[in-house]
């Protein structure tokens, strides 16, 4: 029984898990692309929103990612988000509400996310690197509120990929500045004059307020909106 426990709680950790079975684990992280790929093809030109799954509805990040999910909708792009609560609830209740098309990309957790009701197309996935490559994939550009490491994660990983040329380089728009503004002095700081990153990098992203400076934004950063 307590072997059991033991290969039980390793399995959680799904990096763990692929010394079990690698041969037919490809096969399901092949079918989370395949049903990826197909599901979003026709999504169309979008915006990917990320931000705390904990923030309520009265917070008011919570209220400026619906507005900005309502204004980007109107403006033609597809909101794709997490799928989850919190920002993700609230960007994809904005782009309904614009009867815009609203995506969902849910996480498998154990605790906090659950997909919410307002996400019009709506994929459930497994692997965190596979739902990544789906926000890259289909974005033109993202918009970050408020959030914790899960949201730190996707903006540093765009810019990454951005910075080394991986991707093509698209908008990547930090809303509050009165959360984002020590981290992005942090930056010039302590990144910048030790030359761990380049001048130009900094500019990598911009820093707004109101979901009127996103829509903006958008419109100034993205030659092909009208």
């Amino acid at each position: 029984m307590k072997d059991e426990k033991i290969i039980n709680h390793a399995r959680q950790f799904l990096i763990d898990d692929f010394k079990l079975d690698d041969s037919w684990r490809l096969f399901k992280i092949m079918g989370e692309f395949v049903d990826g790929f197909e599901t979003m093809a026709n999504v169309g030109p979008a915006v990917s929103i990320f931000g705390s799954a904990r923030l309520k509805p009265d917070n008011e990040a919570y209220i400026k990612a619906e507005e900005i999910a309502y204004r980007i909708a109107n403006l033609g792009f597809s909101v794709i988000t997490g799928g989850g609560g919190g920002i993700m609830e609230a960007a994809n209740k904005g782009a309904a509400k614009a009867d815009g098309t609203s995506v969902g990309l849910n996480i498998k957790l154990p605790f906090e996310q659950k997909p919410n009701p307002y996400a019009n197309i709506e994929l459930e996935f497994k692997y965190f690197f596979i739902r990544k490559v789906m926000f890259i994939k289909y974005a033109q550009a993202y918009v970050i509120l408020p959030g914790g490491f899960g949201t730190l994660d996707e903006m540093f990983e765009a810019l990454t990929l951005i910075q080394t040329k991986r991707i093509k380089p698209f908008p990547v728009i930090l809303v509050g500045k009165s959360h984002w503004t020590g981290l992005v002095e942090w930056i010039k700081k302590e990144l910048l004059t030790k030359e761990l990153i380049s001048e130009e990098d900094p500019y990598l992203f911009r820093l707004v307020d109101t979901p009127e400076e996103v829509e903006k934004s958008i419109i100034e950063l993205l030659p092909s909106v009208q």
